[in-house]
């Protein structure tokens, strides 16, 4: 019983023994028939699969000499949609890795959709009521028995509140958190056990990232979060939208919970309406551009944005305002990775290879560090065919995919709040090409860029990081000593076949702690001294009047630093 020791949470249940052997059965009559030869059968009882059972569905016949990707994709994505919810959200996270996987096998994971039949409202009316603790008719006045929008975890059904304001009321599916939770624990077993044994299966890396979309779906299945990040969504674009270009939908949190989102109705024209794409394009062109810079300061200044932003989630209202729905999925980007994201645009529009590089390394996952030299090399590569073109006439999506190709040929992976970002400019863009307007989102990015960089680098902000960077390296001085004995000390308690190197040598390693904590504190001091060129603004000093107190202060820290690091190694 081994098995059910794995750690992932699976109980010796018959029924999730019965859904392992689904699962197994599916993967098999797919064309991954070396699932079988698993040591699955071993370690359940009654685990049994007749071969008769085992036969290849007629999709896959005649696939063999065709493009490998493709057939992978193929493969996967019939088992995907046999299985359910679970695995076509997994196979709709593995189509948005572009970074990762082939376009052939993207192509068919991008043919998957949430194939889950809605629910007459009478089928989830106890739940909400049980829910709420009271009648239905105590806190609506009508909800429209059929539901006008359904997906894996939630169905979305028209209602009135007692007081006359039109919601939307999202049911979370019934039983659908134990099935999530019990799908995603054999998914778990399943992948890392698969991977062990299919060589084209390994590839994909699957293990690597279902953590990640494990988080992602739990996340989705408590509602409470997704009205949360729609509040906090308007708050950020409010700090933007001086012209009340955006509107984001009221969140009814007193009535909503893990299992219920009430919201705010939206009526107006979605931006996937192809009927009125001429309508569309006249009202929304004028204000395109708004809403792209907007959408660019949520990203670069606040790290938190709307992640994702296709079509269907898009709406003109009545009065012009552009609507956004739909508050699952959010990307977050932390100051320093913002700062990376500013730096890495910028080196991109300069040309400036090699820091596109350095800025990358620092971002990326990686088992050993590169050849840095070569890399530098396959990125010019890689941006060639974009020199001498204009910022207008560059293509934002084929850059993003170019770096992200060459990088993961040197075996650099991006996290995963980097590829959202990255796929929330892709899909932006894409929904401006769906109405025949051309958002140009790259032009827009140079423009913005030194205004950005110059507002998140205020006083206060160069001040705080300074004080950071200070209080790091004086905790770093106080523990560096202590580290070097403990690492000498374990050093000669293993008896390494270095260890007679560092005997007699301990004036040596004396020299080399004074010597890394005096360059702590030139780096500290010279942080100082170009925080207070950067608040002086210029090079040029005509007279000592005209530099700011500000200015000097920074530049007093700095001299002061630099006495006190020279005191620490005397």
């Amino acid at each position: 019983m081994d098995f059910f020791k794995t750690g992932v949470g699976i109980s010796k249940t018959f029924r999730n023994v019965g859904r392992l052997k689904e699962i197994v059965l599916v993967f098999a009559r797919n064309g991954f028939d070396e699932i079988i030869s698993l040591p699955i059968a071993s370690k359940i009882p009654n685990f049994v699969i007749p071969k008769s059972k085992i036969k290849i569905r007629e999709e896959l016949r005649g696939q063999q000499g065709k493009n490998l990707y493709g057939v992978l994709g193929l493969r996967l994505r019939l088992c995907f949609e046999e299985l359910g919810p679970t695995f076509i959200k997994f196979g709709q996270l593995l189509g948005s890795r572009e970074d990762l996987f082939h376009p052939a096998f993207i192509a068919e994971m991008n043919k998957l959709r949430d194939s889950v039949k809605g629910l007459p409202f009478s089928k989830v009316r106890s739940s909400v009521e049980k829910n709420y603790g009271k009648k239905i008719s105590e806190i609506f006045k009508n909800i429209e028995s059929e539901p006008i929008g359904t997906a894996s975890i939630g169905i979305v059904y028209k209602a009135e509140l007692l007081s006359g304001e039109k919601v939307v009321l999202k049911v979370r599916r019934p039983n659908i958190e134990k099935e999530v939770k019990r799908d995603l624990a054999l998914m778990q077993f399943l992948a890392e056990s698969v991977e062990k044994r299919i060589e084209e299966v390994k590839y994909l890396g699957i293990s690597r990232i279902f953590k990640d979309f494990s988080i992602s779906l739990k996340n989705e299945l408590n509602f409470n979060i997704e009205g949360i990040n729609g509040e906090r969504l308007r708050s950020v674009i409010s700090k933007y939208d001086k012209d009340e270009i955006f509107y984001i939908p009221k969140i009814y949190r007193n009535l909503s919970s893990e299992d219920i989102l009430v919201m705010e109705l939206i009526e107006g024209i979605k931006f996937t309406d192809k009927e009125k794409l001429d309508e569309l394009k006249k009202r929304v062109a004028p204000r395109i551009d708004k809403v792209v810079q907007i959408f660019l300061r949520t990203l670069l200044q606040d790290g938190f944005f709307h992640a994702d932003l296709h079509g269907g989630n898009f709406f003109l209202t009545k009065d012009n305002k552009i609507a956004l729905i739909d508050f699952g999925l959010m990307g977050r980007l932390g100051y320093k990775s913002r700062i990376n994201f500013i730096s890495i645009i910028h080196s991109i529009i300069t040309y400036n290879y090699e820091n596109i590089v350095f800025e990358f390394l620092e971002v990326a996952e990686y088992d050993s560090i590169p050849d840095v030299d070569q890399l530098v090399a396959d990125v010019r590569d890689a941006l060639s065919p974009f020199i001498g073109l204009t910022v207008q006439e560059t293509d934002l999506a084929r850059v993003f995919k170019a770096i992200i190709k060459t990088l993961n040929t040197h075996k650099l992976y991006l996290p995963r709040e980097w590829i959202i970002v990255f796929r929330a400019l892709i899909t932006l863009d894409g929904v401006g090409r769906s109405l025949g307007i051309d958002l140009d989102i790259y032009s827009m990015m140079e423009k913005d860029i030194k205004n950005i960089l110059k507002e998140s680098f205020n006083k206060e902000k160069i001040m705080e990081e300074a004080m950071l960077t200070v209080k790091d390296v004086f905790q770093s001085s106080r523990i560096f000593p202590r580290h070097i004995k403990w690492f000498l000390k374990e050093w000669a308690k293993r008896k390494y076949a270095f260890e007679i190197i560092h005997t007699g040598h301990e004036r040596s390693m004396e020299q080399i702690t004074a010597g890394v904590i005096f360059l702590g504190f030139a780096i500290i001091s010279a942080v100082f001294l170009a925080s207070g060129v950067f608040v002086l603004g210029t090079t040029q000093i005509l007279s000592i009047k005209n530099i700011p107190i500000m200015t000097w202060i920074f530049w007093s820290f700095s001299f002061l630093i630099f006495l006190l690091g020279i005191k620490r190694i005397r």
